[in-house]
């Protein structure tokens, strides 16, 4: 199956069952879920999942990622390390869809546990699925800039190093 129809997922030791909810959300949909795992209730620790997702959809082995902890927030900083990737934190249809066409995002991050409550696979992932869908960046359509500065930031960054 080409890349271009290929979702990785990833997550932590806690978010295993929600993320192969999503992998069945995705893989019933027509795409093909590339499901990295863990898969052991094991500790484990998210950045390192974060990172090999990254480095799948940045190599253009797959087009787009959805990786989960707790919120969301450490496994998205992880992947936003890799040169190339766009992902941000999602919490709802809104959110995620606006990080798609706002931010050319190329992954997702949504939480699995928020206050305490776990959310049903429909709530978060499945929600993300929709956002990295649904619409192409706006700067596609030439009517938003902010995804082009956040690329041009990323230039002036490297040069700096």
């Amino acid at each position: 199956m080409p890349a271009s129809n290929r979702i990785i997922l990833s997550s932590d030791h806690a978010a295993i069952a929600l993320r192969q909810a999503i992998a069945a959300h995705v893989v019933a949909r027509g795409w093909e879920a590339v499901d990295i795992g863990p898969t052991s209730l094991e500790s484990t620790h998210y950045p390192a999942h974060g990172e090999a997702a990254a480095l799948r959809v940045a190599s253009g082995d797959c087009r787009f990622g959805i990786v989960l902890c707790g919120t969301g927030q450490g496994i998205m900083m992880a992947a936003n390390k890799i040169n190339g990737i766009r992902c941000g934190v999602c919490a709802d249809p809104f959110s995620a869809r606006m990080i798609r066409e706002h931010n050319d995002a190329n992954m997702l991050a949504p939480g699995h546990a928020r206050g305490g409550r776990r959310p049903r696979a429909r709530d978060r992932g499945c929600v993300s699925l929709r956002g990295l869908r649904r619409r192409p960046p706006c700067g596609a359509r030439g009517d938003d800039r902010g995804a082009g500065e956040i690329a041009a930031a990323t230039i002036r960054d490297r040069a700096r190093a």
